[in-house]
């Protein structure tokens, strides 16, 4: 069983291996595109970030000239202070106010502040990249006497500047000799920097770096990263130098990873003189980044052009030749790649014309016998139309026909019976020659009543057919203007007037006969209520119309 056991664990070890190395470099991949994605929105705010810088210092400017200070002392304080905001973003400010920072304390006559003044226009020589300016500067300066914070600086000055000539010169025969010397000033400066400081911790790994010992300085970077309260400044210079050591193992995307997040600070903190966008800009060009890289080097060039670091512009015309090369070969295999997309595509662009054609014309056909299946159903559809519509006028004009034909034969039997009872009333009366009970007789014979009754009962048969005449007549109208119908009261002259219209009757005469009123008055009673009304003249009657039988 163990046997079994084992041979097992043999074969699921390797993949087992596989897929973790695949989930973590598909991670590593992430992380980085994430990473660079960030640069890139930074990059664009770049302006934002150095205007406001611009800003600041002009305020301190105006303040300063405002404040009216003459004394030496109060100068030095200030140009130190634009010293400070220029010294990693542009050389010729930087320079301008160190020199003026020297004038101020040469005025003072104080040792220290000469020392401390030229060690700043020292750092600007540097990182603009004037070694031999650097140096003979630096021979002259005389640290004797100054406090252990200054002769520290001035140990890291010289180093840094041995460290750099090495790298500008990068040769088997120079190089060592000027790392060996830059190891020794900068153990003179550890010796004096307090060691819980930033500039211990930095300038150690620099030199365990340049001494090989990339182990103990990868910790120390480490550690100084996690460190609380670095500024951004501080966080690039770490992590551009902590990239070093991964770029010298071959963990590229690592060092990526903290170059980016460095030349994310760099650009948020306005620090022109760096390399690590720089840097950044090599190992993705190695990597077959074309495109960032080619981005990203550009920037370098932008930002090594408005510092005036020399040695940057030396470094970034060596490799940008070797981008736009790499640029070009692309472009062309893209070009060759293109024409041949383009021949098949004009091929198939053929083929699909042909099968267009073909298809056109079937469509064509298709077209014509739907349209007259179209024609055809559109006016099966209107013949069905004015059947329902026809259909169902014929069950209105039936359904009104059968109430209003049951209402007069009811009223023709009840007048017929009035008359036949007239009429034997009236032969008794001139029989017994009763001439004055034939007068009482004829004068007793109500005939407005009898016509009230008639409309009464015509107004009941009507409502019954249509019992929300009056709502829908009603909704014509604005409030003030509707009907209001007295107790006791079907319809008035002004609904009946409609309601006759409703049953078809539109001629006036015939209205203004069953009335019993003129033509004008009819006329005038119609003009009346559509003006009143809230819809156009023309569509009253249209509406009246439309009201339905229940």
């Amino acid at each position: 069983m163990s046997y079994k056991i084992a041979n097992l664990y043999k074969r699921i070890f390797p993949v087992l291996c596989w897929l973790a190395l695949s989930f973590t470099a598909r991670s590593q991949h992430e992380h980085v595109g994430s990473s660079l994605e960030e640069l890139n929105q930074a990059i664009e705010s770049s302006a934002k970030y150095d205007t406001a810088k611009e800003k600041e210092i002009a305020q301190f400017k105006t303040a300063f000239v405002q404040s009216n200070r003459n004394d030496a002392l109060s100068r030095f304080t200030a140009y130190f202070t634009l010293y400070e905001e220029y010294k990693v973003y542009n050389y010729d400010s930087a320079f301008h106010y160190a020199r003026k920072l020297q004038e101020a304390a040469i005025e003072l006559g104080d040792h220290n502040r000469i020392v401390f003044a030229r060690l700043k226009l020292n750092f600007c020589l540097l990182s603009s990249g004037l070694f031999k300016e650097t140096l003979d500067s630096l021979n002259k300066i005389d640290i004797t006497g100054t406090p252990d914070h200054i002769k520290a600086e001035y140990y890291a000055l010289v180093g840094r500047y041995y460290y750099d000539l090495g790298d500008f010169d990068n040769d088997t025969y120079n190089t060592p000799a000027y790392i060996s010397k830059g190891n020794t000033y900068m153990d003179s400066a550890l010796q004096l920097y307090p060691s819980v400081s930033f500039n211990y911790f930095y300038f150690k790994g620099l030199k365990d770096i340049k001494s090989g010992n990339r182990t103990e300085a990868g910790a120390g970077f480490k550690k100084l990263m996690q460190r609380a309260g670095l500024s951004l400044h501080e966080l690039a210079l770490t992590a551009s130098t902590l990239s070093d050591i991964y770029i010298y193992n071959g963990q590229n995307d690592t060092a990526i990873s903290l170059l980016t997040r460095a030349a994310i600070a760099d650009i948020k903190s306005c620090t022109k003189e760096t390399a690590a966008i720089f840097n950044l800009a090599q190992l993705l060009y190695k990597k077959g980044d074309v495109k960032n890289a080619s981005s990203y080097i550009e920037v370098a060039i932008r930002d090594a052009s408005f510092y005036g670091a020399r040695q940057r512009k030396v470094q970034v015309s060596a490799i940008l030749p070797l981008i736009e090369g790499e640029k070009v070969s692309r472009v062309e295999g893209q070009k060759k790649i293109l024409i041949t997309y383009s021949i098949i595509s004009t091929l198939l662009l053929l083929l699909v014309i042909a099968l267009a054609i073909v298809i056109f014309r079937q469509v064509s056909k298709l077209k014509a016998a739907q349209r007259i299946i179209s024609e055809a159903h559109i006016k099966e559809q209107a013949i069905n139309q004015r059947l329902v519509e026809t259909n169902y006028k014929l069950s209105e004009a039936n359904k009104i026909k059968e109430e209003y034909i049951g209402f007069f034969f009811n009223a023709d039997s009840e007048v017929f019976a009035k008359i036949e009872k007239f009429k034997k009333s009236l032969e008794q009366k001139i029989a017994y020659r009763k001439w004055d009970d034939i007068i009482a007789l004829v004068n007793n014979t109500n005939l407005k009543k009898e016509k009230e009754e008639l409309l009464e009962n015509f107004d009941k048969v009507f409502l019954k057919l249509f019992p929300d005449f009056i709502q829908r007549y009603n909704a014509l109208f604005r409030e003030e203007d509707q009907v209001q119908l007295k107790d006791q009261e079907f319809l008035n002259t002004d609904l009946r007037i409609f309601a006759l219209i409703r049953m078809g009757i539109h001629e006036n005469e015939k209205i203004a006969g069953i009335l019993e009123y003129s033509v004008n008055t009819i006329n005038t009673y119609k003009t009346k209520i559509k003006n009143k009304s809230i819809v156009p003249n023309e569509a009253f009657e249209q509406k009246i119309m439309e009201i339905k039988t229940q």
